[in-house]
């Protein structure tokens, strides 16, 4: 079950004690903050039996603990959520997986010259390698 708006000075014990009138409570979990490890505000609690946890929704919802009305309700399944950001690989047929085309990782068009050796584009890299080191790389930070 869960019980919300809970004030960030209860703890499980507080929140034990105060929830066993209705019934057998077999576990609390009150999650912190990951930066300052204080409760977040809310809690998730087992009972013994189900009959306790809907008298416990039937006595304690709107009830005073600690100066705050508490929320206590039946805990929803929440739906997965997607990863974190960042590279990731996924294979070939993996959801989310786009096939190269126009803009996704395609090699660019033919400008008419044909590959590399031909003097056409090769990967945006207009020109052959030729001259020293030094002028390569005086090349490459300007324009072409």
């Amino acid at each position: 079950m869960f019980v919300g708006n809970l004030s960030f000075d209860v703890t499980r014990e507080e929140l034990i004690e105060a929830l066993s009138a209705a019934g057998k409570v077999m576990d609390a979990k009150l999650p912190t903050d990951r930066e300052t490890g204080r409760p977040r505000g809310f809690a998730f609690v087992e009972f013994e039996s189900d009959e306790a946890a809907e008298r416990c929704i039937a006595n304690m919802n709107g009830k005073d603990l600690k100066g705050r009305a508490l929320r206590v309700n039946e805990a929803e399944s929440r739906p997965p959520r997607p990863g974190g950001g960042g590279p990731s690989f996924r294979p070939a047929g993996a959801p989310g997986y786009r096939p190269a085309g126009p803009g996704f990782g395609a090699p660019p068009p033919d400008f008419g010259g044909g590959g590399f050796d031909s003097g056409g584009f090769d990967r945006g890299r207009p020109f052959k390698a030729k001259g020293s080191r030094r002028n390569l790389r005086r090349r490459k930070r300007g324009f072409y």
